[in-house]
């Protein structure tokens, strides 16, 4: 009764006046969203729609409130060439920040409403506020709407009218499921608008503004390494680590070995938790390449939780993993280039539970060359020392920090056949002073 009522309202006798009153209003409850989808299924030829995902209903309501239109707004396409070669991203940085791109999936003015221009105010309106709206509804902002257009029905005017560039026309296929696209060939033409100023350069950046930042850090890294890469790993695993399963399980010790691995090397958070959301974004075949095994009479590979990766990290013997993980590295990488550096710092990881982890790496190649963990009881100077005894340091330039210029670790370091180079400070006031008054300032070559 509510639309039939709605229907029956007269239009202004100045059209403009309604144009200067109209406003743009988000949909929050059922039944309005309802009503919505209720005048798209009678007026739009695409009837209405399964929003999934992030979304938002409007109505374009006059300044009694009574609706003139409907808009919805809901997650952009995947890929679309034209317009992501205008965008000018790479395709992670679509995967990671595609949410700040939203697709304006149906847009209606009500027939017996509409007068001229309403069209162009009502998108302007919208697109004013969608970026606010969005950020109260889903915490973040957004930078750019596209929409789809069918030339056989319509020629964009209203669009072009409103600020949207048009951008070319779609390959005619869509997305029936997550991963499944099909031929309809009704190609579509696209139009975009930017939100925000400079919305594609924000988007094609080495790294995103701090407004735009979160978005990005909620996206789960992607692991892009080849299922052979991740089979030659596991292999290594199951032969060389012993799995404290007794009964043959769903989630052997090489197959959470290897999403470890996995994870590091897509720069993912490494704690428990974040490793239970790493293997839940992996692929089936994926799945598949790091040893989960299926459960009985299921076609399916499921995902470790949290509480597995636990029990793992308590048991499986870490000396027996660093070794594999070493081999494997010089395999894909090659052995460490005998002119580079090994630096040597100690650092407390989000994922360590607070624990002081002492790493050695090479640089500038980045080859990992072992950690070990600060014991308690002692200091990060203990665990460097241990590190430097069991690595191969020899004719190496060792580097570390003002902490670590001591006498002991430099003979450990000597002992193994390496070379050290330490920064002096104030804690070492003596040596310091020694070194200002004996040792030649090495800056003036430097510069000159």
């Amino acid at each position: 009764m509510e639309d039939l009522n709605y229907q029956q309202r007269p239009l202004p006798e100045n059209p403009s006046i309604l144009l200067k009153r109209v406003r743009a209003e988000p949909l929050t409850n059922r039944k309005k969203v309802k009503r919505c989808l209720r005048q798209l299924n009678k007026h739009h030829y695409l009837k209405g729609l399964k929003a999934v995902g992030e979304r938002l209903f409007y109505a374009v309501v006059d300044e009694d409130g009574e609706w003139l239109g409907v808009a919805v707004f809901m997650a952009a396409a995947r890929r679309l060439r034209h317009r992501d070669e205008w965008i000018g991203w790479s395709d992670e940085q679509r995967r990671r920040r595609l949410p700040l791109v939203v697709n304006n999936a149906r847009f209606l003015l009500l027939p017996h409403k509409t007068v001229p221009n309403l069209g162009s105010v009502a998108l302007k309106l919208l697109c004013d506020r969608l970026s606010d709206d969005w950020m109260e509804h889903y915490g973040h902002p957004v930078a750019m709407v596209e929409t789809f257009v069918d030339p056989a029905r319509f020629g964009g005017t209203v669009y072009k009218a409103a600020g949207w560039v048009e951008l070319g026309q779609t390959s005619g296929s869509g997305r029936i499921s997550r991963d499944y696209y099909e031929r309809h060939d009704r190609p579509k033409r696209l139009f975009v608008r930017e939100l925000t100023r400079n919305a594609r350069r924000s988007l094609q950046a080495d790294r995103l503004k701090p407004l735009f930042a979160p978005v990005e850090e909620k996206t789960l890294p992607r692991f892009t390494q080849s299922n052979e890469e991740l089979g030659s790993l596991k292999e290594r695993f199951r032969k060389e680590v012993p799995d404290y399963h007794v009964k043959r399980c769903l989630y052997p010790v090489h197959a959470l070995l290897t999403i470890m691995a996995a994870a590091h090397l897509s720069e993912s958070p490494r704690g428990q938790k974040d490793l239970a959301k790493f293997a839940k974004g992996l692929s089936q075949s994926q799945r598949r390449a790091v040893g989960i095994r299926r459960r009985p009479g299921s076609k399916r590979y499921g995902a470790p939780d949290q509480s597995t990766f636990s029990r793992m990290m308590a048991r499986v013997d870490v000396e027996i993993v660093e070794k594999v993980l070493l081999e494997w590295q010089e395999r894909i990488r090659g052995p460490v280039p005998e002119d580079e550096i090994i630096a040597i710092d100690g650092k407390i990881p989000a994922h360590s539970g607070g624990k002081n982890i002492v790493t050695a790496i090479a640089s500038p190649s980045q080859h990992y060359l072992g950690c070990t963990v600060t014991a308690g009881g002692t200091n990060e100077i203990t665990a460097a020392r241990e590190l430097c005894a069991k690595i191969d340091l020899d004719g190496r330039l060792v580097s570390l920090d003002a902490i670590h210029t001591q006498v002991e670790t430099s003979h450990v370091i000597v002992e193994n056949a390496g070379h050290y180079l330490y920064t002096v400070k104030d804690n070492q006031p003596h040596l310091r002073e020694y070194i200002e008054k004996q040792v030649d300032d090495p800056a003036s070559p430097f510069l000159s």
